[in-house]
């Protein structure tokens, strides 16, 4: 059987389930969104947000990218953000990496080239920070303690974005949370969380949580 109608089938079958549990799950779904979460995450196939949640549909917006970067000046990112926060009025904004992640990786080993090598000049830069400990660690460490920093260092970025800047300093209670999940136990483990009370010039580096095993 092809992969693709293999993927159709499956479909069927979940929608199925769905409205055999509750005949007006879809129905109520037309109605809008109103989610809890935007989820900022990477791209990577393993890692998909709404299944190791356990999200219903509607509980989360979610961006995706490699190596779940904060870019100034990407439109898409911006667009999203903007729309989570002044439209859907989230109070929780994840930013979410991964164990092995394969663009920190690429980060630290380079040999990438074309959009994918400008892409992660913005988790260069991390690695160029936080070279001081980095340079220390064993080989077998160095990617999975940049999994940390990137995600620290991205939160920052998120709450410089002036859509996010702008909600803070009009009170809005919204939380911005750096986790990262552990594909050797299925675990999301949390880093550190940023609100409109935060000093951004005081937030350390973060305890690591992607213990070595």
């Amino acid at each position: 059987m092809k992969v693709t109608k293999q993927i159709l089938l499956a479909n069927q079958a979940w929608a199925k389930e769905l409205t055999d549990e509750n005949p007006d799950f879809f129905t109520r779904q037309t109605a809008g969104q109103k989610p809890q979460f935007l989820w900022i995450g990477c791209s990577d196939s393993r890692v998909s947000p709404e299944q190791k949640t356990q999200s219903l549909p509607g509980r989360m917006f979610i961006h995706r990218n490699i190596a779940n970067l904060v870019h100034d000046d990407d439109l898409n990112l911006l667009s999203v953000i903007q729309y989570a926060v002044d439209v859907l009025e989230v109070p929780n904004i994840v930013i979410c990496g991964h164990h092995g992640c394969g663009g920190i990786r690429a980060t630290l080993d380079g040999g990438v080239t074309g959009p994918v090598d400008r892409w992660l000049e913005n988790a260069r830069e991390v690695c160029r920070a936080h070279a001081d400990e980095l340079d220390h660690l064993p080989a077998d460490q160095r990617v999975d303690r940049l999994v940390e920093m990137n995600v620290r260092d991205q939160l920052l970025h998120l709450a410089g974005i002036d859509t996010v800047a702008n909600a803070f300093a009009q009170g809005r209670d919204l939380t911005l949370h750096g986790w990262v999940y552990d594909i050797r136990d299925g675990r999301l483990k949390p880093l550190m969380e940023i609100d409109r009370h935060t000093d951004l010039g005081r937030v350390g580096r973060p305890e690591t949580v992607l213990i070595d095993s």
